[in-house]
């Protein structure tokens, strides 16, 4: 779509919203089993550009962006007759015989959707599925980052979807700008929280309400009664998914002093046996997304003590896993969320520490806890605060349709998937319904000392 035409689209859009058209069952269960049949129809052409993206395997393009998509999707159109009812509330006294509340569910309106780049069908598709639910028309903006598979979406929306509701927005920071400046009915936003605030910043201009998933240093604190051959398989995959661009990866680990050094052998030999003895020549292992952040993770590693890795080549934007050990808390590395194939492995006297170390930073996106002790599990659960969080996984607590995803504090607000993305676009509704045949007298003025006491009584 042309940025001439951007705030005549949104026009259209609103149109079509105001017409009535999106907000019967029929309307939204016809767009919601279109986006499935695109999803299973379209399943090589996203698989396609996810490989020439970022080198992604079959195996995670389907895993990751497509399958969580598709389970949302399946949900949404099993529970949506059911989300779609109005809600019965207790009604006071006060209202009488014949009265009757409930809270129904609107439509907020038209809807922009700005995707992430480093799992662009899910992050873009994902959210979508949420305002189909709820009878909305969207904008979609994925991410020019991913530029192959921002066509394939651009493509596949025009094939399936209804070309009056939805509408496929490419460009880069200018178009970007220039989009938020239009007024939308609700503002969904992936990405950092630095690009997080600027939504944040250009929606608050028009009251708009938003939903941002953002990051964070999401941490793998280790006890040392841990099975560690599994937790080392599980924190492996959790960082190395997709090269380490995810947003709920596995971003540093924390371990108990007595089980460090054979955490980080399993670790090594854990890495070796996902993606062999050269990585580069995996085809489950990712490419970093472009020159910039491959340079800047480059940089990260510098002065740091590796226990294997390191390898990297510009050319193919290829960073080889890498293992850091004896890591400062205090390193460059430990800075900033770092989003990318390093994973730093920091040595704790106790689990009191971490949670320390935890509590210094902002709240994360997510916090994976391994141990077999249920007192620690709780301990380190109850004394943090995180998006989501999983105990002895990782990765996993996105993949429930059923479930809400999102973050907390820096890490994000608001949520989706399931039901909370249906509500993500939705306006709960007071409506009081009255007789008019039954009218009593007590809640009028004058007042006096008898009405006032049954009006009390009965508010």
């Amino acid at each position: 779509m042309p940025l001439t035409t951007v705030a005549a689209d949104i026009d259209r859009l609103r149109r079509t919203f105001d017409s009535g058209k999106t907000r019967s069952y029929e309307w939204r269960i016809s767009q919601l089993e279109a986006l499935l049949r695109m999803l299973d129809d379209q399943e090589t052409r996203f698989v396609d550009a996810l490989a020439g993206d970022m080198h992604r395997s079959e195996v995670e393009a389907i895993t990751a962006d497509l399958a969580v998509v598709r389970n949302d999707t399946t949900d949404a159109i099993k529970h949506l007759k059911k989300w779609m009812k109005p809600e019965p509330t207790k009604k006071p006294a006060v209202l009488g015989i014949g009265a009757k509340v409930e809270v129904i569910h609107e439509p907020l309106g038209v809807a922009l959707i700005i995707g992430a780049w480093n799992y662009p069908i899910m992050l873009t598709l994902g959210p979508l599925v949420g305002a189909i639910a709820a009878g909305c028309c969207a904008v979609l903006k994925p991410s020019e980052l991913s530029k192959a598979s921002a066509v394939a979406i651009e493509r596949s929306v025009a094939e399936y979807l209804d070309p009056d509701a939805f509408a496929v927005v490419q460009g880069s920071i200018p178009e970007t700008t220039e989009i938020l400046e239009q007024r939308y009915d609700h503002v969904f936003f992936t990405g950092s929280p630095a690009v997080g605030r600027i939504v944040m910043a250009a929606a608050a201009k028009h009251l708009t309400p938003v939903t941002l998933e953002l990051g964070g240093k999401s941490p793998a604190i280790v006890a040392a009664d841990a099975d560690l051959a599994v937790a080392a398989k599980r924190i492996t995959q959790g960082k190395f998914f997709n090269a380490g661009q995810t947003c709920i990866g596995v971003d540093y680990v924390m371990v108990e002093e007595a089980v460090a050094q054979e955490l980080t052998d399993l670790v090594v030999a854990e890495v070796k046996n996902f993606y062999g003895e050269d990585p580069k020549t995996s085809i489950d292992f990712a490419r970093i997304i472009n020159a910039g952040n491959f340079d800047r993770l480059v940089a990260l590693i510098a002065g740091e003590e590796i226990a294997l890795g390191g390898e990297n080549d510009s050319d193919q934007l290829y960073i080889a896993p890498t293992v850091l050990v004896g890591v400062d808390p205090q390193a460059p590395v430990m800075m900033e969320e770092i989003f990318g194939p390093l994973l730093p492995i920091l040595t704790v006297a106790n689990i009191d520490e971490a949670i320390a170390i935890v509590h210094e930073g902002e709240k994360p996106l997510a916090l994976y806890v391994f141990s077999k002790d249920k007192a620690i599990q709780e301990e380190v659960i109850n004394q943090t605060s995180s998006g989501g969080a999983c105990i002895n996984d990782t990765l996993t607590h996105l993949a429930m349709p059923e479930a809400p995803f999102g973050g907390v504090g820096e890490s994000g607000i608001g949520q989706y998937h399931g039901y909370d993305g249906y509500l993500t676009f939705t306006h709960r509704r007071t409506v009081v319904k009255r007789t008019t045949k039954i009218d009593p007298d007590v809640r009028y003025p004058p007042y006096g000392p008898v009405k006032g006491k049954i009006a009390e009584k009965l508010a």
